[in-house]
C-alpha cells in the first residue's frame, strides 16, 4: 500500500488551507486599529504565554530571523514594553517579560482577538461549537503541533512530590530572577507546615500533571477570619502557555468558595508577570504594594485578594 496520499486527500487539504488563509486575514483585519503589525502581536503575545522568555526562545517558537525579532523588542522596549534581566545560566544572554504597559497592550490586542472569534463562532449551535473544537483538535495533533497528548490532570500530591515541588520552584526562580537560597528556605517553611499539620477540610495543594510529568502546582491555606490564602503557584516552563496557572488558580478559588471562605488572599512580586495576569485574569485585584528586600534582591511585593 503507497504512502503517498490519495489524489483527493491531496486536494482536501488545499482546499481547506485556502479557505483557512482567508478566514485568518479576516479575523486579522482587526489588528489594524492597533498600534501593532502582525509579527509585533504575535512577538506580544508569546512573551506572554511564556511569562520569561529569551530571545533565542523567541526566535525559535516563532521562526522569525533574529534580526528583525531584535528591531521589534528594541521598539518594545522603547515604549517600556518589554524589561530585560539577567539571565544566570547565559550572560550572554537576557529574560523577557512584559511590564505593566506591556500587559495592558496584550490584554487589548486579546480583547479584539476574542471578539472577533467571538463573532465567528456566535451563528454556531453548541454541539457545532464542540464538533468544530474537536476537529481543530484533531488537526493540530495528527500534523505535529506541540499540544498535550491528553488533558491536563489536577490532581492532589502524590508521597515526595511537594519536597520536589519545592525544589523545582527554587531552582527556577534562581535561574529566571537571580533570586538566593533564602526562598528555598521560605517555601521550605510553607510546605513543611502544610504537610505536617494542615486541614484537609479547609486547605489544599494540587499538583499538575501534563505527559506523565508534574507541570506546576499550587496551595491553600486557612490565613484566619475567614480569608484563604493562596501560595507557591508555579509551571514548569516547558509546560506554560497551556493555560496551568489558570486552571490551578481557578481550582483555589472554587475549593476556597466552596468552604465558606469570603476572600482569597495572595503575596506576589511585581517582577512575576505572568502570574501576576494569571491573577488578574481569575478576577483578583491588587490591593496593596510596598517595596522590600528579599531572596537577595530589592523586589516589590503586592497583595492581591479577590472577594467571594
Amino acid at each position: 500500500m503507497s504512502d503517498i496520499p490519495s489524489d483527493s486527500l491531496i486536494d482536501d487539504t488545499r482546499a481547506f488551507n485556502r479557505f483557512y488563509t482567508r478566514l485568518i486575514g479576516v479575523l486579522d483585519e482587526h489588528l489594524t486599529e492597533s498600534p501593532f503589525s502582525l509579527a509585533e502581536a504575535r512577538v506580544l503575545h508569546e512573551i506572554a504565554a511564556r511569562g520569561h522568555t529569551t530571545g533565542s526562545e523567541l526566535a525559535r517558537a516563532l521562526e522569525l530571523d533574529r534580526a528583525y525579532l531584535t528591531r521589534i523588542l528594541q521598539g518594545f522596549s522603547a515604549k517600556g514594553l518589554v524589561s530585560y534581566s539577567p539571565n544566570p545560566g547565559d550572560r550572554r544572554g537576557n529574560f523577557i517579560a512584559l511590564t505593566r504597559d506591556g500587559d495592558g497592550a496584550y490584554a487589548g490586542l486579546r480583547e479584539k482577538a476574542e471578539l472577533a472569534v467571538g463573532k465567528m463562532l456566535a451563528p454556531l449551535s453548541g454541539p457545532d461549537r464542540r464538533r468544530l473544537a474537536e476537529a481543530m483538535w484533531t488537526i493540530r495533533t495528527l500534523l505535529g503541533d506541540d499540544l498535550p497528548a491528553s488533558p491536563v490532570l489536577i490532581r492532589p500530591p502524590r508521597l515526595g512530590e511537594i519536597a520536589l515541588v519545592v525544589s523545582r520552584q527554587s531552582q527556577l526562580y534562581a535561574a529566571e530572577f537571580g533570586w538566593d537560597a533564602t526562598y528555598e528556605g521560605l517555601a521550605a517553611e510553607i510546605a513543611g507546615k502544610f504537610m505536617q499539620a494542615h486541614d484537609p477540610e479547609r486547605e489544599a495543594c494540587w499538583i499538575a500533571e501534563w505527559r506523565d510529568d508534574l507541570a506546576g502546582s499550587i496551595f491553600v491555606v486557612d490565613a484566619g477570619k475567614g480569608v484563604a490564602q493562596l501560595r507557591l503557584l508555579y509551571v514548569e516552563p516547558g509546560a506554560r502557555g497551556l493555560g496551568i496557572g489558570r486552571l490551578l488558580v481557578d481550582q483555589v478559588v472554587r475549593f476556597s468558595r466552596d468552604k465558606g471562605y469570603a476572600k482569597v488572599r495572595l503575596w506576589t512580586q511585581e517582577s512575576l508577570s505572568a502570574a501576576r495576569r494569571v491573577y488578574a485574569d481569575a478576577g483578583f485585584a491588587m490591593v496593596e504594594s510596598r517595596p522590600h528586600r528579599s531572596f537577595g534582591k530589592d523586589l516589590v511585593g503586592e497583595y492581591w485578594e479577590l472577594e467571594l
